[in-house]
């Protein structure tokens, strides 16, 4: 009875390790590995001498795309960078990927299939570490008006998830306040002219270097006109320069009136504009060869389509010639000669040179008299 006993006790257990299903019993947990470092993906199964054991890298975003890598110890992949390892002892299956690149982040699954319509299966996720890539649907540059509310946006790619943050150039202060502002969306409630500039967005996340975009900021403002002299004095048949600034974006028409008439360019005007950077703009009118009827009030306007300034410069008479522009010119039909205050100069000068010991002090009536 006992040999008996013994083989039919073997029979039953043999016969209960068939029946047994083939199961999973580790998968390597998530991997974060850097671009071109190297990943060992494990997978252990029991029970499964007799079923087939594949690596598939599987797309949960389009259930369509499913790649196979591997079936049992044998590559179905062919790529360098692709190995496997069978241990027997451990019967576990070991998928390495060497000079990880970006395209390799995603879901390894190991399966094994039972039948056509039964498989189990355990999966790993490979996150590949990615320097900020900013995306195309960040803001890259704005034109508004002032008094408008404005928002400024910026998202990126990478892994880790990037952080964002906002500075302006030179580090000037933020509508928000501060030279740093943390968040994808930089909200200005209402732009004032000063807020025009460039803005930097920058994304971060601790692999390389970082990634920034220049977003140009332009605000659109009606002109503001300032006179640097409002009273210019000049002495009759000289020029004379009369000047504004006007600071206005877009750039705005420019014009000279003098008792209500719009001036021009002839004999009696010359006017002339100089634009130092986009929203800055200085305007000369020169007149010229004064005559009596010149002498007044000049406005100086400005205008675009936001609206318009003027600000005024006083021309009036003088005895003597005002230098510059009166530098070396005489008036018309008259020859050069020296001044009265320049012959004084001069020989006050003569005495000084001539005789050291005595302390000759210059007249400052006399030099009051010299135009420089």
């Amino acid at each position: 009875m006992g040999p008996i006993f013994v083989l039919g006790f073997l029979l039953i257990a043999q016969s209960a390790y068939a029946q047994r299903s083939p199961t999973i019993s580790y998968i390597s947990q998530e991997q974060i590995k850097d671009i071109g470092g190297t990943v060992e993906l494990h997978c252990s199964v029991q029970y499964a001498q007799e079923y087939p054991v594949l690596w598939m890298k599987v797309d949960h975003t389009s259930n369509s795309y499913i790649l196979p890598i591997s079936t049992g110890s044998s590559l179905i992949l062919h790529d360098s960078r692709f190995a496997l390892r069978y241990d027997q002892a451990s019967s576990t299956y070991t998928l390495q990927i060497k000079d990880i690149q970006e395209t390799d982040a995603g879901f390894y699954q190991c399966q094994v299939l039972i039948s056509v319509s039964n498989k189990i299966a355990a999966e790993v996720e490979l996150q590949v570490r990615r320097p900020p890539i900013i995306s195309d649907n960040s803001t890259r540059s704005i034109v508004v008006s002032e008094g408008e509310a404005v928002q400024l946006e910026c998202y990126a790619g990478g892994y880790p998830p990037p952080r964002i943050s906002w500075r302006r150039e030179n580090n000037a202060i933020l509508p928000t306040g501060g030279s740093i502002y943390r968040g994808n969306r930089l909200k200005i409630k209402q732009i004032r002219k000063e807020d025009r500039g460039t803005y930097y967005c920058v994304a971060e996340n601790g692999v390389g270097r970082g990634n920034k975009r220049n977003i140009a900021v332009e605000v659109e403002f009606k002109p503001v006109v300032t006179v640097p002299r409002p009273r210019l004095g000049q002495a009759l048949q000289y020029d004379m320069d009369l000047e504004c600034h006007i600071e206005a974006y877009p750039p705005p028409a420019i014009t000279w009136h003098k008792d209500g008439i719009q001036l021009s360019n002839n004999q009696h005007y010359s006017i002339s504009h100089f634009a130092t950077a986009d929203e800055f703009t200085d305007t000369t009118i020169r007149v010229i060869t004064i005559e009596k009827r010149q002498y007044g009030n000049y406005m100086c306007k400005a205008a675009n389509k936001l609206g318009s300034d003027e600000d005024y410069v006083e021309l009036f008479e003088t005895v003597i010639p005002v230098c510059p522009p009166a530098c070396g010119q005489t008036p018309s039909g008259e020859t050069a000669t020296p001044t009265t205050s320049s012959i004084v100069l001069l020989a006050t000068m003569v005495m000084y040179i001539f005789s050291p010991q005595q302390d000759y002090r210059l007249d400052r009536k006399a030099l009051s008299l010299c135009q420089l």
